[in-house]
């Protein structure tokens, strides 16, 4: 009788254990991030391997908490996507109270949530390579915020609607009349005199272009032959600089404009190639903003 006793406790011991783990995995905090150019239908652009960083403050009654370095109810928490659901490490789990979630990517580890320092490569065009992604890819900061969510109000998971919070500014080359041969698959495309740093505030996902840096150059992405990409930090050039250098068959063609880079607009340079490089033709596309054309 002692025996049978025994098994019947660790038997109600083993259930009781198994319904806290599914309690507390009930109530941990799962999300769903989406990228500017992707719907609900599509899913999210997000390749596995990916990592957010995420941040949740808590309210206290009506009134929402300020976001902190430290001290929040998650911080920055490293989120990765599996390339099925997102997995935080560690586990956040749902209050009795309101919440705002703060989300950027690509991950790191801010030492201030008002002024992150972030600076774009210099060179991205460099690809992936494993989990450290290309020097583009890299570039394109995104931010979301979910504000006042709560475990009832979510359906399942809290929407992370990410926005870009940098510039993109795309160059495609065409061949002139007076342009011998091809489009060289090899050329190269550099945008001239922007300042790479910025500071991020993760509140809001304001980006400011660091004032006390230097402008540098920034070496595009190849999408194809003949078009190029590269990101940018939101800043104004006010006076007409050299902005696009194009070197093609040992030929630099260098194409001088003022410009304004706005936050999360798509710009799209249409530069007609000759053999002189002094007779280049400019076409500038419209501004795209939210989601960006690849």
């Amino acid at each position: 009788m002692k025996k049978i006793y025994l098994l019947a406790a660790i038997a109600a011991l083993s259930v009781g254990c198994q319904n806290n783990d599914i309690a507390e995995r009930a109530g941990e905090m799962r999300f769903d991030a989406l990228l500017p150019t992707a719907t609900r239908v599509a899913g999210t652009s997000f390749e596995s391997g990916d990592v957010m960083g995420v941040y949740v403050t808590r309210y206290s009654g009506t009134t929402p908490a300020l976001l902190q370095l430290s001290g929040n109810h998650a911080n920055n928490a490293a989120v990765a996507y599996n390339g099925t659901s997102w997995v935080s490490t560690p586990s956040i789990y749902w209050t009795d109270d309101k919440c705002d979630v703060y989300a950027y990517y690509p991950y790191a580890k801010p030492t201030s949530v008002d002024e992150y320092l972030f600076t774009v490569a210099a060179d991205q065009s460099t690809a992936k390579e494993g989990d450290i992604p290309g020097g583009y890819e890299a570039s394109d900061f995104l931010w979301a915020k979910a504000t006042a969510v709560t475990q009832g109000g979510t359906d399942g998971a809290v929407k992370l609607n990410f926005r870009h919070c940098m510039s993109r500014f795309v160059v495609n080359l065409k061949k002139g009349e007076q342009y011998e041969g091809n489009l060289p698959d090899d050329a190269m495309v550099r945008i001239h005199n922007t300042v790479p740093e910025a500071t991020i505030d993760l509140a809001t996902g304001t980006v400011t272009r660091h004032p006390y840096e230097s402008v540098k150059s920034i070496t595009a992405k190849p999408l194809g032959t003949g078009s190029y990409a590269a990101i940018i930090v939101p800043q104004r050039i006010e006076f007409r600089l050299p902005l696009i250098e194009v070197i093609a068959k040992g030929v630099s063609y260098l194409v001088e404009s003022a410009f304004v880079f706005k936050p999360g607009v798509q710009y799209t340079y249409t530069l007609t190639l000759n053999n002189d490089p002094d007779k280049v033709k400019i076409d500038i596309g419209g501004e795209i903003e939210g989601g960006w054309a690849e």
